[in-house]
């Protein structure tokens, strides 16, 4: 349980109270019958301490009670309870005593009972609201804080999960491609096999960062894209058409490689009817990746990873959504591109 962190509160406000209270509700009184007004002050000053140090150990103790913000309700409840009894009993023996000894050289009257135990309380409560107040701000803060800290280790450690559903979705991919690679044209897979190094060492250097630039991911796709047609030929085709002013701009590492992948998975690429990718950009800065739509006869196993990795990537990092279009003769995906303050914003 964190201390009350009061200093001040006590060895100036609690006082300063005691002083302003004095003087409005008792001095009148003390004048009338002739008392000191240093002696009333500190009878006063004395009177006021004990009853905030008392005060002060319930709040102390219903902290330690009920600490955490949903139990504020049971907290608030144990420390009014606490003030009530403490206060009430601690004034009623006080003026008892100042009765019984005429310590103020006159008897007590009924009136003197009720308003020496009911004017504390126009002191404690107020400072009572404040302690709980401050402590309410800092349980809050501290709970809200440790919200957003949860929550941005779960996005990353979505986000980190998704980064390493890559590695092992292109290396499999592309053993399979090799494997059908090896028994048609041996010499072609030993070029395969050079290309293939090239293009996962761009993957394992980029993987571990979250965003990359337009221009490095598209130099990376003319290398994959070798792959590809080594194995289909002129069956696949590839048109890049990016404006100059998008190229500096981000994208997570591999989504190009994703999509591309994507399309030749799912269809069918022959040299009578190729495979037509292009990636293109609008005035809005906006990329889009489109191929032709001839979908196999016999569905391809697929694991599930290349467009929901995409989507998911966006959605993590807070960006703008990912559009997906499809019609009868083509499949589209529009990229949003990242501008790097944008996306440190979006983090801060």
């Amino acid at each position: 349980m964190e201390k009350l962190n009061d200093r001040w509160m006590r060895l100036v406000g609690v006082p300063l109270i005691c002083l302003v209270s004095n003087f409005i509700f008792f001095q009148p009184d003390n004048d009338a019958h002739h008392i000191s007004r240093w002696v009333a002050l500190g009878a006063s000053l004395v009177e006021c301490l004990l009853i905030w140090e008392i005060a002060r150990l319930g709040i102390i103790r219903a902290r330690r009670h009920h600490p955490t913000l949903k139990q504020t309700t049971p907290r608030i409840i144990e420390q009014v309870l606490w003030f009530s009894v403490t206060t009430v009993v601690q004034r009623l023996a006080l003026v008892y005593l100042y009765d019984v000894t005429e310590f103020w050289g006159y008897p007590m009257t009924e009136r003197s009972y009720w308003v020496n135990t009911l004017i504390p309380f126009l002191f404690t409560v107020p400072l009572a609201a404040i302690y709980e107040a401050r402590y309410l701000y800092r349980q809050w803060w501290a709970t809200y804080y440790e919200a957003e800290q949860l929550k941005k280790q779960a996005l990353q450690s979505q986000l980190d999960s998704l980064k390493a559903q890559i590695n092992p979705h292109f290396l499999f991919n592309s053993l399979s491609t090799l494997s059908s690679l090896v028994s048609e044209n041996p010499k072609q897979a030993e070029r395969f096999i050079e290309e293939l190094a090239l293009v996962y060492r761009y993957v394992l250097q980029t993987n571990e960062q979250a965003l990359t630039t337009l221009d490095s991911e598209l130099q990376f796709i003319r290398a994959y894209f070798h792959l590809l047609q080594m194995r289909f030929g002129r069956s696949v085709e590839l048109y890049i058409a990016v404006d100059e002013s998008c190229r500096s701009l981000l994208i997570p590492p591999l989504t190009l490689q994703l999509l591309v992948e994507n399309a030749v998975k799912h269809n069918t690429a022959l040299p009578n009817r190729p495979l037509l990718i292009r990636i293109d950009t609008d005035p809005d800065q906006r990329l889009f990746l489109r191929n032709t739509l001839h979908k196999k006869q016999n569905r391809v196993p697929s694991n599930g990873t290349g467009l929901a990795n995409i989507t998911a990537k966006y959605r993590l990092m807070g960006q703008p959504a990912v559009v997906i279009e499809q019609t009868d003769t083509h499949f589209q995906v529009m990229i949003p591109l990242i501008h790097q303050t944008r996306y440190d914003y979006a983090h801060h």
